[in-house]
């Protein structure tokens, strides 16, 4: 079976600029310094004991992540009463872009940072360079299978396979009563209504492990490489998880990708898996992840996953997105490094991991991935 990191872009674009309210939050962040706003040096943040620590803590990116993120948020606010967590959930593109640049003491991404040097230096070396010549951590906090949703007036289930999908999403199949959906839904009654994909407008890690999935599992009807940008032209664009929710919730005809913590109430297709049709589940995207090897060629702090999306177990969900958290391992600032380390350290315990699943309905990481990316976090440190 053939395994594939979902990273394969550079970052092509430029900075992108940070809200005056996030900027104001933020300390100048230039060659010797990246330390965040603090009343009190606080120390520690091991995971431990984190009532001491003070300061406010800058990040973004996955829009995914967003349900989370505010359980975790509330968790570990909770427990370092004098620490603020800003996460702006702007997408995983712009939270790389902005991690690179400083903007961010860290970054949610839904996609692993790219180690294509073909158009410039990759974002795994621009990481390094941000990071003092270190390499990047980049652990895994957040597993979750991607939903197809869709809004058929009269149309309450849907069974799809990966080439109608893509036929769909390419603009090739554009009524809802196309024989090549009607024979995979047997009495089924489809109308006549013109189909409305809705895909993300912004630079998304959703929208890189949508189109891993297409191109992976297809039998090649799925003609685009995998990116974090949209390929085609057709269909209605849309900024970020709750842009898709809301732009499908309001046509009919329309059908899109979510993370599944974001699509409560909606009708979501179940996606062909070997001989079924399975609906997401957060154990579905488990099993797949368990199954998913390591990447070569990575540093031993870089957690990124080789998603299979070819594993065709009965209960397996290959449509999904393992989202990652990405940070320096040492900060030039030593409450900055404490409040990075603190934050991740919760994100990754035991009770992290199941504050997200209430939450989000996520995954919790398996034993061994949570205590590798426990011990990683472990190591940040600063001046």
């Amino acid at each position: 079976m053939k395994s594939t990191l979902v990273s394969g872009r550079n970052l092509r674009r430029g900075v992108v600029p940070v809200v005056a309210a996030l900027a104001l939050a933020l300390t100048a962040c230039g060659d010797d310094s990246d330390s965040a706003n603090t009343s009190a040096s606080g120390g520690g943040g091991s995971g431990g004991d984190v009532s001491g620590l003070s300061g406010t803590l800058n990040g973004g990116g996955s829009s995914a992540q967003q349900s989370a993120q505010a359980a975790w948020t509330a968790g570990f606010q909770g427990q370092a009463s004098g620490v603020t967590v800003n996460y702006d959930p702007v997408g995983s593109g712009t939270g790389r872009t902005n991690f690179l640049s400083k903007a961010y003491h860290f970054a949610g991404s839904d996609s692993a940072l790219s180690d294509d040097d073909s158009a410039g230096p990759s974002e795994v070396d621009q990481a390094k360079e941000r990071c003092g010549g270190e390499a990047a951590i980049e652990v895994p906090v957040y597993v979750s299978p991607i939903a197809v949703v869709f809004n058929v007036s009269g149309v309450d289930s849907l069974d799809l396979d990966p080439a109608t999908l893509a036929h769909i999403f390419q603009g090739d199949i554009t009524t809802w009563n196309d024989p090549a959906i009607a024979s995979l839904n047997d009495g089924v009654d489809l109308p006549d209504t013109a189909i409305t994909p809705v895909h993300r407008s912004d630079d998304s890690g959703t929208t890189a492990n949508f189109t891993d999935y297409l191109s992976k599992t297809s039998d090649g009807a799925w003609t685009a490489a995998p990116d974090d940008t949209w390929p085609t032209s057709t269909g209605e664009k849309a900024q970020g998880t709750s842009g898709v929710v809301s732009a499908v919730k309001g046509g009919d005809g329309t059908i899109g990708y979510a993370d599944f913590s974001q699509t409560a109430g909606m009708s979501t297709v179940a996606i062909k898996v070997g001989d079924s049709f399975n609906q997401p589940s957060a154990e579905g995207a488990a099993d797949v992840l368990a199954g998913s090897p390591p990447p070569e060629g990575r540093d031993p702090v870089d957690m990124a996953i080789s998603v299979d999306r070819t594993i065709d177990d009965a209960n397996a969900y290959p449509l999904l997105l393992a989202s990652y958290e990405i940070a320096c391992q040492h900060y030039d600032d030593a409450n900055t490094a404490a409040l990075v380390k603190g934050y991740l350290s919760y994100m990754v315990s035991d009770e992290g991991q199941q504050a997200a699943a209430a939450q989000a309905g996520s995954a919790p990481l398996d034993s061994e991935l949570a205590a590798r990316a426990q011990d990683i976090v472990s190591k940040i440190s600063g001046s």
